[in-house]
Formats: structure tokens, C-alpha cells, sequence
């Protein structure tokens, strides 16, 4: 029986790059169109901040005639390990989680300790009443409401631009 084996021939760097580029442009597409649709929402989230080993809360954010509406399930955190601010059109949400946990059973020992702190700010609306905003904290989901301040200002000037001369 001949076991000859036939080589293949090696394989071209641009073989190997139309192949990786076949890989990623699923991605790329499922990027483009995660970043249209965040475009077209009323909100921008220009800023997210992790601390060591946390995760980023997760955010939903809706709108009526009459307020905004912003729930972050926030799980094991302490309603006073966590800060709601407002300032300059940002709202920011910040929070630390500290957890620690012991066991002694049977012969072993467990010792458990995480901590973590997430911020996150969000651009509200020009329609948004900074003087009116609520917040609340039950079973773990933070839901922060802001009401509408009547119609969306719109914060564009035209500069006139003059001629030298």
C-alpha cells in the first residue's frame, strides 16, 4: 500500500487575510448597525468607567410625553454604596460593591472577597428639568426619572462669520 502523501502548497499571506477578513466582517457589521441604532436614541452614553473586576450596570432607558426614565440593575449593591449626580447636561451614576463571605463546615475553610466600582454618565436631552429628577432603590434596580421640561431647547447658534478687508 503506498501511503505517498501529496503536499500542499503553503498558504500566501493574502490567502490567510482574505480568510481573517471573512472572519471579521460579520463583526463589523453587527458593529456598524449596534452603532446606528445608539445614534438614533434620545440619549448618549459618552462615558463608561470600571473598576477593578466590576461589571458594567446594565441600563435601560425609555421615554413618555411627559419624563424620562432610567432603570440600572445594580445586584448586591448597597443603596448607600451608590451616588446619582447631575451637572452640565451629564447624569452620572456611579457605585462600589464590596462583598465578603465566609464559610467554616466539615473540615475546610472558604474566604471570598469581591470588590468592584462602575460609573456611568449619560448626556440627557436639552429637555430634561435638572430640578426635577427622582430617584429610588428597591430589590436591586435603581430607577432614576426626569421630567421634561416642556420642548427640546436647541443648544445650536449660527456664528456670523465676517470678511476681513
Amino acid at each position: 500500500m503506498d501511503t505517498k502523501q501529496t503536499a500542499k502548497p503553503p498558504v500566501t499571506t493574502r490567502q490567510a487575510a482574505d480568510f481573517t477578513d471573512q472572519l471579521i466582517e460579520p463583526f463589523t457589521q453587527l458593529r456598524t448597525e449596534v452603532d446606528r441604532l445608539f445614534e438614533s436614541f434620545p440619549f448618549r452614553l459618552p462615558s463608561l468607567k470600571l473598576g477593578r473586576f466590576a461589571t458594567a450596570p446594565a441600563l435601560e432607558m425609555s421615554e413618555t410625553n411627559k419624563a424620562y426614565k432610567i432603570t440600572a440593575e445594580l445586584p448586591g449593591i448597597d443603596p448607600d454604596n451608590v451616588d446619582v449626580t447631575f451637572e452640565d447636561g451629564l447624569l452620572r451614576i456611579a457605585g462600589e460593591k464590596k462583598e465578603e463571605r465566609e464559610e467554616n463546615e466539615r473540615g475546610y475553610r472558604l474566604s471570598e472577597r469581591s470588590y468592584g466600582s462602575f460609573e456611568r454618565v449619560i448626556s440627557l436631552p436639552s429637555a430634561a428639568n435638572p430640578d426635577k429628577i427622582d430617584a429610588k432603590f428597591k430589590n436591586g434596580v435603581l430607577t432614576i426619572t426626569i421630567a421634561k421640561d416642556g420642548e427640546e431647547k436647541q443648544n445650536v447658534r449660527k456664528i456670523k462669520i465676517g470678511r476681513e478687508g
